[in-house]
């Protein structure tokens, strides 16, 4: 499981900044982190008082910044270039900001300084484009999901990123390397996702496999059932359209540029601790020009809605009319046949009157609207 990867100090310092939120449920933080609220507020008072290095086992000086010249503060500028490539002067500021140096020179002295080190090319510069952006006015109103293209490990066998992206905050909740893409596969992280940080309202995804239905876009899924089980709203991209899930393009694309570029990996789990490493920088430390060089972490908090121990019953409204959907999608209503997902067989499902009133009637599989049967055709 991807959670198991990330080392002792990476989860205390997620909690932390998570449990900082306003509204935040600290005990059923403690639940879902597997720790205790003593040792819970232990660390929150450890971090109020010496900041992150408050989290490590042994104690060490907090970081500091004393009066540097600014040939000493340049450097810095160079070395936090060095280590994150992809970062622009705005990012680099505002990190230094976060770590506490004083009189940091503003952004545009910043990229001077990566120009004069030769830091920045010239077709960086020509991609730097201002972006249009809609959020959502609350985390987990929408999570965007999606699988970064696979990539080639050493020994052979392909390796898909599987990204979870929160779309008010930018947050980053799943990024996971799998050498399979099949539903299983994706249930598996998601319940740790889930498990970790409650349900979301609502979940897009293109229409690929293995949540969507390349060959019968609209089409239910196995997946999908589980998921609409857990009363998540289901929505996908409009195909070709990958604009849809913008922000997890957007991720990508960063992920791309400073975690897979000029790299290799030898096998699978030697990726997935890159991808950890990565993770907690994009989410914790990473300025995001979107947030106002805020960190995904301090916008996000988790869902109030719990991951459920056994799946909730399906209700119907008693004015619905019910069917039992057979075997291989084979739909019979009225003397008629229709055929449906074969991922609903033997499922029940609901018939209801379309508003035209026409003969029409809308097919729900609990609150999932999935299609439409027409009983005055021919």
């Amino acid at each position: 499981m991807t959670w198991n990867t990330q080392d002792t100090m990476s989860l205390r310092q997620e909690f932390v900044l998570l449990a900082q939120q306003e509204g935040s449920n600290r005990r059923d933080l403690c639940r879902r982190f597997g720790i205790s609220p003593q040792t819970a507020y232990k660390w929150l008072a450890r971090y109020a008082a010496e900041g992150q290095v408050g989290l490590a086992d042994r104690s060490r000086r907090p970081l500091n910044c004393p009066e540097q010249t600014c040939a000493e503060l340049e450097q810095r500028v160079v070395a936090l270039r060095q280590e994150q490539p992809a970062w622009g002067g705005r990012k680099i500021r505002r990190r230094l900001q976060d770590l506490g140096y004083r009189d940091v020179p503003a952004a545009s002295t910043v990229t001077d300084i990566l120009h004069r080190h030769g830091l920045i090319t010239p077709e960086a510069s020509a991609r730097a484009q201002p972006w249009q952006r809609f959020e959502h006015a609350e985390p987990n109103h929408l999570w965007q999901m999606d699988f970064k293209g696979w990539f080639v490990l050493c020994n052979g066998r392909h390796c898909s990123p599987l990204t979870v992206l929160d779309d008010h905050s930018r947050f980053n909740l799943l990024l996971a390397a799998c050498l399979d893409t099949d539903a299983s596969r994706v249930k598996q992280h998601l319940r740790a996702a889930f498990g970790r940080y409650g349900l979301p309202l609502r979940i897009n995804a293109d229409n690929g496999s293995p949540w969507g239905s390349p060959s019968q876009p609209g089409q239910i899924t196995k997946l999908e059932m589980w998921l609409i089980r857990l009363g998540i709203r289901l929505s996908h991209s409009r195909p070709a359209h990958p604009q849809t899930n913008g922000k997890a393009e957007r991720f990508h694309r960063a992920f791309k540029a400073e975690v897979l570029a000029g790299r290799t990996f030898a096998s699978c789990r030697q990726a997935q601790r890159a991808f950890d490493n990565w993770r907690d920088i994009y989410n914790q430390q990473r300025p995001h020009e979107a947030l106002a060089l805020d960190t995904p972490v301090t916008r996000y908090r988790p869902s109030p809605r719990p991951y459920p121990e056994h799946l909730p019953p399906i209700e119907y409204s008693p004015q619905d009319k019910v069917v039992k959907v057979k075997w291989n999608g084979d739909l019979h209503v009225q003397g008629r046949h229709f055929q449906v997902s074969r991922a609903l067989d033997h499922a029940y499902i609901a018939l209801r009157p379309h508003p035209s009133g026409d003969g029409r009637y809308d097919l729900y599989y609990a609150h999932h609207r999935f299609g439409t049967i027409d009983l005055t055709e021919v």
